[in-house]
C-alpha cells in the first residue's frame, strides 16, 4: 500500500511538474514577490496582506495544488454531448452495451473529475493592474504611519523561455512626521461637559509619531464615552481631524473638532440641525417569541414586571422575574452602549434564543426619550444532539464511542437548560472486546443558586451559571469493570470578556470496581513480573515440594493466591536480605494492585482561573491560560474517624481520597502568514496525596496519546527515566510542552509540523516506588522524553479529523544514545483524533 502510494504521487509530480503548464505564451507566472524598504529585505507578515498577487501555495517547496490542476484540462468537452463527440468509440460502445443514459453516465464521470482538478488554483498570472494597485496599497500603508513622502517603485522581471516572473517592489519611506500642537474643538456644552467630566487622557500627544491607527483609537474613544453617558445619536460622523500638511519640518499641528448637532429628517423632507443631548430609556418592551413572519399580529399576552413589559403572541413560555435580570438598561436609566451590548450577549449566552434584536426608538414629542425594544425569537423548547469519537491507547485498539443527549430549553420557565443524555462505546482491548454505557442528567441555571445570600456576591453582569449534574456509568472489560457515580454542583462566571472563575462545589464521584479477580488477566505484565518473583522465591528458599511457581492462572484463585503470595513475600526479612530486588518488586505489584482494586469517594472542591483573549474562532493570535485548584477529602476527612484494614481513612466503609491537586496550562497562537499559524502548549500538574491516602487511577498523570506526547501511546510513556511495559504508566507530576506548526496545503487538507516533549514521575515520596521514576530535583528533567511528526487535518468545518505520526526523538529510558535511535516508521505512532490537540 505504501509503495503504491508513492508510486502514485511520484506519477503525480511527473504528471504536472510543468508548472506553466496552462500558462499562455504572453503570460507569465508569479513564483516571487521582493519587497524592499530602504534597501532592505522585508519578509514581514504584516505588509503581506497589502499584495494583491501572491504566488501559488506550496507544500514542502512544491505547489501541489497547481499540480493537481495541471492535470486537469480547461479546453475538454463541459458537457455529455460535447464529450461524446470528442470520444465517440467510448461514448458509442457504452451506448451499444447498456444505454444512452449509462453513456452520459460514464461522459458525466470523465467530465467531473477534469472538473476536480480545475477546481484547485491555476497558476497566478502577473497582472500589471494589480501591481500598480500594490504600489498604491503600499504607499497609503505607509503614509498612514505618518510617512507622507514615501515613494513605491515596482519591477517586474519576466522570463519568456520559463514563462515565469517575479515582481520587487522598492519601498522609500523618507522621514516621519510628528504630533506638535493638539487643538480640541468641541461645539456642544453638553458634549464638552460629558468629556471634561470624564477626565480621560487622549491618545493623542505631543512628539508622537504620526499614525492613522491611533487617531482611528481616539475616535472610538471619544465615540464609546459619549455613547456611554447618554447620547444615544452620536455618531462617528460628528467627528474630525484637520492636520496641517503645510509644514517641512515633518511636523503637523491637528485640530480634532467634535460637533454639537446633527442632522435630522423631519416631516416633508425637511431636514434640521437638533443640538446633542443626554436620552433616557423611559420604557422597554420585551417580545419573547418575537417572528417576522408574524409581524403586525397582535400580542395577546402582556406582563409588567418592575416597569418591564413582557409581550407575547400566544402565551408568555418566561418568567419576567428570571428574564429581567438579563435586560440591564432599566426604564428611567440613562442610555449607555456598554449596558445595551451587555443585554444582547447576557440573553445570548442564554442559549434560548435563536436571535436577539436590541431597537430604541425616540419617543414623540420628546428629544431625550428612549423606547427600548427587545425582540427575542425562541430556538425549539426540545433538540436532539450526537457526537462520536474515535479513542486508541496503550490499552486499548481503536474502538469507537457515541452519546445522544436531548435538550429541554426554558425546562422551569427561568432560560434554564435541562439535558438528559446517554453515552456508549465499545472496542477490542488487549484481553478481549470492551463496552461502556451511561447515563447523566444536568441542569444549568443562568444565575447563582446559593444559600445565605451568597449569590449576591456575583452580580448579574458576570453572567453567573449555577450547574447541577448526576451520573452513572457501567464498563465491561475496561480496567476492572469500574462502576461510577457522580454529582457535582458548579458555579461559574465571567469576571470580564477574557476572565472566566469557577467553582466546583460537591463534586463527588464514587468509584466502585466490579471485577477485581480479572486483575492479573488484565495487567498480564504485573502477573509476569509476579510469577518471575516467585520463581526467585522458590529458589531462595529451596523449596520443592509445593511450589510457589508458577502461580495460579485460574481465574477464580489466581487473585487471591497472588495476594497471599505477596503477603508471604512481605513479611518475610530473610527474603528481603536476600533477593532485595525480587521483594520490592513484589511489593509495588501489592502497592499497585491495593490502588487499582480499592473502591474510592472522591469529594472534591475546586477553584479554576481562565483567561483567553481570543476574540472569536477565526482569531489566531490570541492567549490562553488556566490554573485549577483542587481539594479531595478535607472535609470528610475531619468528620469521620474511620480506617479500614490498610489505615486508611474512610466513609460510610469506602476510602476516602485525599489529595491537593494543581493543574496549570498556557497556551499561545500566532498568525505566521496568510494561512499558517505557529502555537505553543505548556502544562504543569502536581497531585499529593495526605493522611496516608492513596492517589485514585482515574485523577493520576498519565503521558501519551494524541492530545499528548504523540510519540507515545496513552500510558506508554513513564514514569521518570523507567520502561516498566506495563499496561498503564501513572505519576503524580506532570510536565508537557509542545509546539505546533499548522499550514494549509490544499482545499480542505491542511498540514502540521509538531513537537512534543514531557513525561510524568512520582512525588509521593512512597517507598514502594522506585528511584528511577521519583521527581529528585532539577536533574530528573533529564527524563523529559522529546517526540516530533507531522500531521494532515482535514478541515469539515463543523469537525476536523486529524492523523498525526509521532517520531521517537529522545527517549530518556534508553541506555547510551538516546537521541533518534528508533526514529523511524516502524517505531512511529499513528494518531487519530477529533479537532485540534490543542
Amino acid at each position: 500500500m505504501k509503495k503504491l502510494s508513492l508510486s502514485f504521487l511520484f506519477l503525480l509530480i511527473l504528471v504536472s511538474c510543468n508548472s506553466t503548464k496552462h500558462v499562455a505564451e504572453d503570460e507569465h507566472m508569479l513564483t516571487q514577490n521582493y519587497i524592499y524598504v530602504d534597501s532592505v529585505r522585508n519578509n514581514g507578515n504584516d505588509i503581506q496582506k497589502y499584495i494583491l498577487q501572491k504566488p501559488n501555495p506550496k507544500f514542502l517547496n512544491l505547489p501541489i495544488g497547481l499540480y493537481f490542476h495541471n492535470i486537469g484540462n480547461p479546453n475538454k468537452p463541459k458537457t455529455p454531448s460535447e464529450w461524446g463527440k470528442k470520444n465517440p468509440h467510448s461514448y458509442n460502445f457504452i451506448k451499444n452495451i447498456f444505454s444512452e443514459k449509462q453513456s452520459i453516465a460514464y461522459a458525466k464521470s470523465f467530465i467531473g473529475i477534469n472538473k476536480w482538478f480545475l477546481n484547485y488554483q491555476g497558476p497566478v498570472i502577473v497582472n500589471n493592474r494589480k501591481v500598480k494597485n500594490t504600489e498604491n496599497n503600499l504607499l497609503t500603508y505607509y503614509k498612514n504611519q505618518g510617512f507622507f513622502k514615501t515613494k513605491v517603485t515596482s519591477e517586474i522581471d519576466r522570463d519568456s523561455i520559463s514563462k515565469k516572473a517575479t515582481v520587487a517592489y522598492r519601498i522609500t519611506k523618507g522621514k516621519p512626521t510628528l504630533l506638535d500642537t493638539i487643538n480640541f474643538k468641541i461645539e456642544s456644552p453638553v458634549l464638552d461637559s460629558i468629556y471634561k467630566s470624564a477626565n480621560t487622557p487622549s491618545l493623542l500627544k505631543s512628539g508622537n509619531q504620526y499614525n492613522d491607527i491611533t487617531f482611528r483609537n481616539e475616535a472610538s474613544r471619544v465615540l464609546k464615552l459619549f455613547r456611554n453617558n447618554g447620547v444615544y445619536n452620536f455618531n462617528e460622523s460628528a467627528l474630525g481631524f484637520y492636520v496641517d500638511s503645510t509644514r517641512t519640518d515633518y511636523k503637523t499641528n491637528v485640530d480634532f473638532l467634535i460637533s454639537g448637532s446633527q442632522l435630522e429628517e423631519e416631516q416633508h423632507g425637511q431636514y434640521i440641525n437638533k443640538p446633542y443631548q443626554v436620552q433616557k430609556v423611559t420604557e422597554v418592551n420585551v417580545y419573547t417569541d418575537y417572528s417576522f413572519t408574524r409581524k403586525g399580529e397582535p400580542y395577546l399576552d402582556s406582563i409588567n414586571y418592575k416597569g418591564i413589559q413582557f409581550l407575547a403572541h400566544r402565551r408568555n413560555k418566561f418568567n419576567p422575574k428570571y428574564l429581567s435580570q438579563s435586560i440591564f438598561l432599566k426604564p428611567g436609566s440613562v442610555y449607555k452602549d456598554t449596558l445595551r451590548n451587555l443585554t444582547r450577549n447576557h440573553l445570548k449566552s442564554l442559549n434560548n434564543f435563536k436571535s436577539t434584536n436590541i431597537e430604541f426608538i425616540p419617543i414623540a414629542g420628546t428629544d431625550d426619550e428612549l423606547k427600548m425594544l427587545v425582540k427575542l425569537s425562541p430556538i425549539e423548547k426540545y433538540t436532539l444532539g450526537l457526537e462520536t469519537e474515535i479513542t486508541h491507547s496503550n490499552i486499548r485498539e481503536i474502538g469507537t464511542s457515541a452519546k445522544f443527549s436531548i435538550t429541554n430549553r426554558n425546562a422551569f420557565r427561568g432560560a434554564e437548560l435541562l439535558k438528559l443524555s446517554v453515552l456508549g462505546s465499545y472496542f477490542n482491548s488487549n484481553n478481549g472486546p470492551g463496552w461502556e454505557v451511561g447515563a447523566d442528567a444536568s441542569l444549568e441555571i443562568p444565575r447563582l443558586i446559593a444559600p445565605f445570600g451568597l449569590n449576591k456576591l456575583v452580580p448579574k453582569e458576570m453572567s453567573p451559571r449555577t450547574l447541577f449534574s448526576i451520573g452513572s456509568s457501567f464498563q465491561k472489560n475496561i480496567g476492572l469493570d469500574r462502576q461510577t457515580f457522580t454529582f457535582l454542583s458548579d458555579y461559574r462566571w465571567k469576571y470580564n470578556a477574557k476572565k472566566t472563575i469557577q467553582l466546583e462545589i460537591l463534586n463527588t464521584q464514587y468509584i466502585q470496581n466490579l471485577n477485581i479477580n480479572s486483575y492479573f488477566d488484565i495487567y498480564s505484565s504485573e502477573f509476569s513480573n509476579l510469577n518471575d518473583v516467585a520463581e526467585a522465591y522458590d529458589i531462595a528458599k529451596n523449596i520443592t515440594n509445593i511450589t510457589n511457581y508458577p502461580l495460579s492462572t485460574d481465574i477464580n484463585t489466581q487473585v487471591p493466591e497472588a495476594l497471599d503470595f505477596m503477603k508471604k513475600v512481605a513479611n518475610d526479612t530473610s527474603f528481603k536480605t536476600t533477593n532485595s530486588e525480587e521483594y520490592n518488586t513484589a511489593l509495588n505489584i501489592l502497592n499497585r494492585y491495593n490502588i487499582i482494586t480499592s473502591d474510592f469517594l472522591i469529594p472534591v472542591l475546586s477553584y479554576s482561573f481562565t483567561y483567553n483573549n481570543q476574540v472569536n474562532s477565526s482569531d489566531n493570535n490570541f492567549s490562553f491560560f488556566k490554573i485549577r485548584l483542587s481539594n479531595s477529602g478535607n472535609v470528610l476527612g475531619l468528620i469521620s474517624k474511620e480506617t479500614n484494614a490498610n489505615d486508611k481513612k474512610t466513609f460510610a466503609k469506602i476510602p476516602l481520597a485525599q489529595y491537593f491537586k494543581t493543574d496549570i496550562e498556557y497556551k499561545k497562537f500566532w498568525d505566521v502568514g496568510a494561512t499558517s499559524v505557529f502555537g505553543i502548549r505548556s502544562f504543569l500538574g502536581a497531585i499529593i496525596p495526605y493522611d496516608n491516602s492513596d492517589i485514585p487511577f482515574t485523577k493520576s498523570y498519565f503521558a501519551g496519546g494524541s492530545n499528548d506526547i504523540r510519540a507515545w501511546q496513552t500510558y506508554e510513556l513513564g514514569p521518570g527515566n523507567t520502561n516498566s511495559g506495563l499496561e498503564y504508566n501513572v505519576g503524580s507530576l506532570k510536565f508537557l510542552t509542545s509546539a505546533e506548526y499548522r499550514f494549509n496545503v490544499v482545499s480542505k487538507l491542511k498540514g502540521a509540523l509538531f513537537i512534543d516533549a514531557g513525561n510524568i514521575w512520582d512525588i509521593t515520596g512512597s517507598s514502594f516506588v522506585e528511584d528511577a521514576s521519583k521527581f529528585n530535583n532539577l536533574s530528573s528533567l533529564k527524563d523529559i522524553a522529546v517526540g516530533s511528526g507531522f500531521g494532515a487535518r482535514f478541515d469539515f468545518s463543523f469537525l476536523i479529523l486529524r492523523l498525526d505520526v509521532g517520531f521517537k526523538t529522545y527517549e530518556p529510558y534508553l541506555t547510551g544514545n538516546k537521541w533518534l535511535k528508533n526514529y523511524n516508521f516502524a517505531n512511529a505512532v499513528y494518531n487519530i483524533g477529533i479537532n485540534y490537540p490543542f
